[in-house]
């Protein structure tokens, strides 16, 4: 590969435009593809395209930005897994098909063994730090798979974040989906905390001050507590859909690899319950809201 290769991006939402438009504005070459063509539209620089075929022919790197493993594998193969219409009819052998999503481990695996003998080599590179960190190009890029396929496409990853080389292909879906299981546990803790806080009367946000300068700190405590929760903002920008799917292919790992996780399982359970009360599109923080209502502490 060049100095400078052409890259396919697929899936221009709400991590994926600002993703994209690091790339451009460090110099790479990206043809942009969403379902959605006035999404890809908002990033500025890139080449709009109207097909899979489109995105994927000539590109030395193809990214795909998608809502889970099973999005990605239609993209790759095609809508009916014929490989008709899909990303990989249309790559040149040589090409890395990079899975930045948020997909299962063993899917992933699964996708790589059907892409044998097509030439194209699969990655998975998930990332984490929200919207804002998208928009710096200072996200935590945890790639999985062979570090020489790495080694080529890493200069395109930095401009987006830091890559840390997590392991075997899958790897970095598996760092992905128990990185998400922390920071869910955190937020409900840090929500719990709160509430028990209010209730003898604490102020919440001198609870977050000092939690934050203590052995409590975590991510909640500290950008989201007074910035999305004691405000009741609930804007943080990551759903709760997604963080409810995250849990459950957490819970799935653990299960498949045959790993007790009672609190995996209750945060799991959590989660699901927020997403049906509150649908998949409410911001992840207003599983306080859920919260409340279990302690008896909503208001209105």
């Amino acid at each position: 590969m060049t100095d400078k290769f052409t890259i396919g991006f697929v899936g221009i939402g709400m991590m994926g435009a600002p993703m994209a438009s690091c790339l451009v504005n460090a110099g790479w070459p990206v043809r942009a593809y969403d379902l959605d063509r006035e999404a890809a539209v908002r990033v500025t620089g890139a080449v709009v395209v109207r097909s899979p075929a489109e995105v994927a022919a000539g590109a030395d790197l193809v990214i795909t930005m998608l809502p889970d493993g099973k999005a990605v594998r239609a993209a790759v193969m095609g809508p009916d897994q014929s490989n008709l219409g899909g990303l990989a009819e249309a790559m040149a052998p040589g090409a890395v098909l990079a899975d930045m999503s948020t997909s299962y481990p063993l899917e992933t695996t699964s996708l790589a063994e059907v892409l044998e003998g097509t030439g194209i080599t699969l990655i998975d590179a998930p990332v984490s730090g929200g919207v804002w960190r998208a928009e710096l190009g200072k996200l935590t890029i945890m790639a999985g798979g062979d570090d020489a396929v790495i080694d080529r496409i890493e200069p395109a990853l930095s401009a987006m974040g830091t890559v840390f080389r997590c392991g075997k292909l899958g790897a970095g879906h598996a760092m992905k989906v128990l990185n998400n299981y922390l920071s869910a546990s955190g937020l409900a803790a840090a929500c719990e905390a709160v509430l028990i806080g209010r209730r003898f009367g604490l102020d919440p946000d001198v609870m977050a001050d000092v939690f934050n300068v203590s052995t409590g700190r975590n991510n909640a405590t500290d950008v989201k507590l007074k910035q999305h929760i004691n405000n009741e903002a609930y804007a943080a920008g990551f759903t709760m859909g997604l963080m409810a799917k995250d849990l459950r292919m957490a819970a799935t790992l653990a299960a498949d690899l045959e790993v007790p996780a009672d609190g995996l399982s209750a945060c799991r359970d959590l989660y699901n319950r927020a997403e049906a009360a509150l649908g998949p599109r409410a911001d992840h923080t207003e599983v306080m809201r859920i919260i409340e209502g279990l302690t008896g502490e909503a208001e209105g």
